[in-house]
């Protein structure tokens, strides 16, 4: 018995004395815990100052009852009830049954509310209670953020996103820029897996991330984004992009990349612009051409003969759209029409004897190797050399109609960009500066990549047969005598690998003649480019069209149009006629919706998503925004009573 005592004796002294401090530190680390704050990341603006994309702060609010004081709860429970009442909705005695129920079952974790921003979290803050605290009053406030975008999904793949997909865009090219410095803040465990804070106040505050100021303008963007769209819908195409770039500086100022779903809706799927290297077709006859003027080894008055739009180099066929041919014409018209067969012809003659100097004339245009963008997902492009194994008789020929070679759209615009800024090739950029608050962190500037791309004598009779090509060439169709265009169409065949069709055939490797791509690029105004622009659709209903000027065409005919009626070019003569009727329409229909004195809530029905966020915001309404388009739906009644500060939803399609 007396060595069981001293056994019982010893146990405890050397709990309490020898490991005392171990296990007094492992209770406490079971009971108390350091709890991370995640810092904000930083916004997204557009050059304009509109926000892109955001970090919006929910709050999920419980309470703990067990720590308030019987008397305190009994005194202000009436006045919390109101409060939650007013800010959550149910009656004042729904509220105030909870919580005496849940003070009953002495409820240390006690839901009170989901999903609460952070304007409505400072208000449940000083409601009655809750201003007491978290260990007088109970308020438990746990705090998560999540990635929101104003103004919809309008150039989502270009802002991209930093989460559990990986890193897409700006968001995960400046992501150690954005993501801020998070702070600390000490637990305490009230239940099973329950914690709440020990302070009001945190151990180390969190530092939001830097903000990312892009070249993105908005208005360009929504232009940009809906005639792309309309174009696709129309053509049933599988996808398409369009970019719009600043032609001195190289900013871009709209992109838009949509692809289409099995069910025919259109959404930013991937960044084809930046990603998607394809076979141009004749967007490439322009780097062609250039290289045989500025070589001089031809004139633009030189003449070839398409004979009758077909030949045959190596058993391979050439031929041109146009049955039968042009017959005899100028190296000019021979781009004007896009003849194949012409250009087949001067290359051939030219260079065939020495294709490393064309290929060299290609690396000046930067067409063999990546543009080099900070965001993820370039496409590398394939221009074969003489000395690659895959060179072959007809690799030249082939080459200088656009065929047998891979580039990207973003390559094709930026070559033309430096057609349009007197042969200056800068290299496109999304982003102007990364700052924080007013200190700026970096600031990304012009970046010229070839000071001179071709002389000048060229530059200017390339100029004039671009413009010739609006005026009277394959793209005559979007020629407007209202402002002037320059630019060149592009019509390629997919080459598809052994595939079944359809119908249940088999179908051998080879050019396809039901799949296209159809392609636009230029610039305007042609006497003192402003802007750049290339549309790409891959896939077009071939039964509608599948032509460059009929499909993509258009898309920059309207972009152009739009963007000199909105945001007039510095040498652009503005008179007080009007040119575009529906426009103007569109203009004053809305210009008097922002005059009216409101008191009841607007129909924003049928309008564009831009104009009708505007218009709410304007009336004090917080807005929220489902899909692209215009306004199919919204959540408050027209003529519903107005009341500032309340949230409206607009589904668009």
């Amino acid at each position: 018995m007396a060595l069981f005592l001293f056994a019982i004796v010893f146990r405890v002294v050397n709990l309490q004395h020898v490991h005392g401090d171990t296990y007094r530190k492992l209770a406490t680390e079971l009971t108390i815990r350091q709890d991370t704050i995640y810092a904000n990341k930083g916004n997204v603006y557009a050059a304009d100052g509109n926000l892109l994309a955001t970090s919006m702060s929910k709050f999920t609010i419980y309470m703990d009852l067990v720590t308030v004081d019987d008397k305190v709860f009994e005194e202000n429970i009436v006045g919390l009830a109101t409060k939650l009442s007013e800010l959550l909705g149910n009656s004042v005695s729904y509220h105030q049954n909870r919580l005496r129920s849940a003070k009953n079952k002495k409820r240390r974790y006690f839901l009170i509310a989901r999903n609460i921003g952070y304007t409505d979290y400072l208000k449940m803050k000083k409601f009655p209670i809750f201003n007491l605290g978290v260990y007088k009053g109970g308020f438990i406030a746990k705090h998560r953020t999540e990635r929101a975008h104003p103004i919809g999904k309008i150039a989502e793949r270009t802002i991209g996103y930093d989460d559990f997909r990986g890193e897409a865009g700006i968001e995960g090219a400046f992501a150690d820029y954005m993501q801020g410095e998070n702070g600390l803040r000490w637990e305490q465990k009230i239940a099973k897996n329950k914690w709440k804070p020990i302070t009001d106040y945190n151990e180390k505050e969190p530092v939001d991330g830097h903000d990312v100021i892009t070249t993105i303008d908005v208005n360009i963007q929504d232009i940009t984004h809906h005639a792309l769209l309309a174009r696709l819908e129309y053509f049933e195409a599988d996808h398409g992009c369009a970019v719009v770039m600043e032609t001195a500086t190289g900013e871009i100022k709209a992109i838009s990349n949509l692809g289409r779903t099995s069910k025919g809706k259109y959404y930013e799927k991937r960044n084809y612009a930046v990603w998607e290297s394809h076979e141009p077709g004749s967007t490439f006859k322009l780097a062609s051409l250039m290289a045989a003027l500025d070589d001089k080894v031809i004139d633009t008055s030189t003449v070839v003969d398409t004979e009758k739009g077909r030949i045959y180099i190596h058993g391979s066929k050439v031929e041109d759209s146009h049955r039968g041919g042009y017959g005899k014409i100028s190296a000019a018209r021979v781009f004007e029409v896009s003849s194949n067969v012409g250009i087949v012809k001067l290359i051939r003659k030219h260079y065939d004897h020495q294709p490393e100097k064309f290929i060299q004339k290609l690396d000046n245009y930067g067409f063999t190797k990546p543009v080099g963008f900070q965001i993820k997902g370039e496409g590398r492009p394939v221009v074969p050399k003489p000395s690659d194994k895959r060179w072959n008789k007809i690799s030249l020929e082939w080459m200088s109609w656009g065929y047998g070679i891979s580039v990207t759209p973003m390559q094709t615009l930026m070559f033309y960009n430096a057609v349009a800024n007197n042969g200056v090739m800068v290299k496109p950029r999304f982003i102007k500066e990364v700052k924080r608050q007013d200190k700026v962190a970096k600031v990304f500037d012009v970046e010229v990549i070839n000071p001179k791309i071709a002389s000048q004598e060229t530059l200017n009779k390339i100029k004039k047969i671009m413009e010739n090509v609006v005026v009277k060439g394959t793209a005559n169709n979007i020629y407007s005598p209202n402002f002037s265009m320059a630019g060149k169409t592009g019509t390629a065949k997919k080459y598809l690998p052994k595939h079944v069709d359809e119908d249940g055939k088999t179908i051998a490797a080879g050019y396809s003649n039901k799949h296209y791509v159809a392609s636009f690029a230029g610039f305007f105004p042609v006497e003192n480019p402003k802007y750049s622009c290339i549309v790409v659709i891959h896939d077009p209903k071939k039964e509608k069209g599948y032509y460059g000027a009929t499909v993509a065409g258009p898309v920059f005919k309207e972009i152009a149009q739009k963007i000199y009626t909105t945001t007039p070019t510095d040498k652009q003569s503005v008179d007080d006629a009007v040119q575009f009727e529906e426009i103007d329409k569109a203009y004053q229909n809305y210009n008097s919706l922002l005059s009216k004195n409101y008191t009841k809530v607007p129909n924003v029905k049928g309008m564009s998503a831009m104009d009708a966020l505007s218009l709410l915001e304007n009336l004090g309404l917080k807005v929220k925004v489902d899909g692209v388009g215009k306004v199919q739906s919204q959540s408050l009644k027209n003529g519903a009573k107005l009341e500032k500060g309340k949230t409206i939803t607009l589904k668009l399609f």
